[in-house]
């Protein structure tokens, strides 16, 4: 791999992908979900609805500035998961992926809260009955499996860090 250029690359790809596939997604909610009521497509258990949350993750709630903080949390993220990216090992490909997922997901909802007060365009909706998961998009998939895999990258380089200090300390 080239130095610098090859990782920033599979970061860039890993984003803009979520970006694209969650604003697309978006707009065709909002344009066939706004007059239905939600649309079953695994009978109660997974629906398309369509609602906009003003809030942050789980309904979060921080006041009449909500938006703003929010806007400016997902930038300061964004900045920082790009760091990451850029600092980590060149071959470490899981950790340039997880970090794109992550950043992508925070931008795809932050160009809602930038384009729209009403807040972010959430339409995927899961449950049993009268229990549902919070309604969520394409974006929260991205910053969801994100950390995840991000989780599992450091692990595995925390893994590698005790190996080789055992290795050197004998």
């Amino acid at each position: 791999m080239k130095s610098g250029g090859e990782p920033r690359r599979v970061f860039a790809l890993a984003a803009f992908a979520i970006v694209v596939l969650d604003f697309i997604t978006k707009r065709i909610a909002e344009r066939e979900l706004l007059p239905h009521p939600p649309i079953e497509v695994l009978g109660e258990w997974v629906r398309l609805r369509l609602v906009y949350n003003q809030g942050a993750a789980f309904g979060l709630n921080l006041g009449p500035f909500q938006r703003w903080i929010f806007l400016g949390i997902a930038v300061v993220a964004v900045g920082l998961l790009w760091r990451l990216a850029k600092t980590s090992a060149a071959g470490d490909v899981l950790r340039q992926v997880s970090c794109g997922l992550v950043a992508g997901g925070a931008a795809g909802n932050l160009i809602d809260r930038i384009r729209s007060a009403h807040g972010v365009v959430d339409f995927v909706d899961i449950g049993i009955g009268a229990t549902r998961w919070p309604t969520f998009n394409v974006a929260d998939i991205g910053v969801s499996c994100g950390a995840v895999a991000l989780a599992v990258s450091l692990w595995l380089e925390d893994a590698r860090r005790a190996r080789a200090g055992a290795v050197s300390s004998t």
